[in-house]
């Protein structure tokens, strides 16, 4: 029997223009993130001779990090995203653990009431005026609790764990209600233990979401000095390069006898603010190349 045309190996044409795709994409990823890195460390001078971003690296400094990191409002501002990101994560991930398994169990309360009306607001929302109005009517307005709780959740996530739950072995659930283990005990010991991809992939949507966010802090944070680092980056832009309560101007400054220029700190701070995703990301890569299909019964 012949093989069909994509089963067949490919040819030596093939694979140099798989290879040649393939540098490609990791160029258009690496570069960018290469330039940004570079022009963190460059020097005015650097950053004049280049006209912006920096690819060539010479006359490298530390100067911008120092800066950085001797500024009461940078280091704070990543603080508080560190923070958010950690309390938002796991109470985000607890609703939709809870929420998902809920809805997965085909005789619990309501669930395809609560499911289809769960969907609708995936289409159809309040609008910004109106969250606004609540969330402040609630005291949200220049707390840290308005950056997590108006977007706790994600129907879409909810929706993506429950179908992986539904699809735990039926034998297991079976198995745990003979032995009397309550829900609760089923979901911890059975159903979570089996679905450690899909959970490892909510909690790092949810992760790099609030990681990300700085729309909340414009809306609900006008004190400064609770602004989480994306806010910080988001009003060095807006500035052209100066950021009010920091001491850096759209000029080009002396860090000891450094010269440095505020894009570089811009970088900086841009660095900072990749390496966190960057670090968990190896960790949780593994689940992605598995996929949500693995099943609990085996063989």
């Amino acid at each position: 029997m012949t093989a069909a045309a994509w089963e067949e190996p490919p040819g030596r044409a093939g694979q140099a223009g798989k290879s040649a795709i393939l540098l490609i994409t990791v160029a258009v990823v690496i570069v960018p993130l290469w330039m940004v890195a570079i022009t963190s460390f460059s020097t005015q001078g650097s950053v004049n001779d280049a006209g912006g971003l920096v690819l060539v690296p010479h006359g490298l400094t530390t100067a911008a990090y120092e800066q950085i990191f001797t500024n009461t409002l940078i280091m704070h501002s990543l603080l508080v995203s560190l923070g958010v990101t950690i309390v938002g994560t796991a109470v985000s991930l607890v609703v939709t653990t809870l929420a998902a398994y809920g809805l997965s169990r085909p005789g619990s309360y309501a669930h395809r009431p609560i499911l289809m009306l769960l969907i609708v607001t995936m289409f159809f929302s309040g609008g910004l005026i109106p969250t606004f109005l609540v969330v402040t009517a609630l005291g949200g307005f220049d707390n840290y609790w308005s950056m997590i709780l108006p977007g706790a959740v994600s129907v879409f996530n909810i929706l993506v764990m429950r179908g992986f739950f539904a699809g735990t072995a039926q034998e297991l659930i079976d198995a745990a209600a003979i032995d009397g283990a309550s829900e609760w005990r089923t979901l911890w010991s059975v159903v979570l233990p089996t679905s450690r991809a899909v959970t490892a992939v909510i909690a790092l949507f949810y992760a790099v979401g609030y990681w990300n966010t700085f729309f909340n802090a414009l809306l609900y944070l006008p004190d400064t000095g609770k602004w989480p680092l994306q806010m910080v980056i988001y009003t060095f832009t807006l500035q052209g390069g100066a950021m009010p309560g920091t001491g850096i101007t759209n000029t080009g400054q002396y860090y000891g006898n450094q010269q440095i220029t505020p894009l570089a700190i811009q970088m900086a701070v841009v660095t900072l603010t990749l390496i966190p995703i960057l670090l968990v990301y190896p960790f949780v890569q593994r689940h992605f190349a598995k996929g949500m299909l693995l099943g609990a019964i085996k063989g």
